[in-house]
């Protein structure tokens, strides 16, 4: 089929140019984000689940996945879900333990949003045929 006929032509298609933004730069600059929370007369939960977390074993140099489940109960401020995808995806070439994995993303959340409470699970794949799950918690003084 000809580019006349068709309904698209290579301009139209972004997967066949240089129009689209580079994802390495985003994911590179990204920094955690918050919004003010506007409904701060109760207490509520928000749960995330981050399925495709990637990350490199510091001792191997091999390739962790593992599924990233965060939990908090928001205070004054709610975390954007931009920036925590592309903030997750910065860890993809790092080489980082399991245990550093989940308290570096507890504290980095804690430090932002400041919640009531705040739960990081980091559920590893089996690797070596020894499966992984990473709990951490931080509750704020009333």
């Amino acid at each position: 089929m000809s580019t006349e006929n068709s309904q698209f032509t290579q301009s139209d298609s972004i997967a066949l140019s240089n129009q689209r933004p580079d994802g390495a730069k985003l994911i590179r600059e990204a920094r955690l984000e918050r919004f003010q929370n506007r409904t701060q007369n109760r207490r509520y939960n928000v749960e995330f689940t981050c399925p495709e977390f990637t990350c490199v074993c510091p001792a191997s140099g091999f390739p962790d996945f593992a599924t990233i489940q965060i939990r908090y109960v928001p205070r004054e401020w709610c975390l954007e879900l931009k920036s925590l995808k592309l903030y997750i995806n910065q860890f993809r070439d790092r080489g980082v333990f399991h245990e550093d994995v989940v308290n570096i993303i507890l504290d980095d959340l804690k430090n932002i949003l400041d919640p009531w409470e705040i739960e990081v699970v980091g559920d590893f794949n089996v690797r070596g045929n020894i499966k992984t799950v990473v709990k951490a918690q931080h509750q704020r003084p009333e």
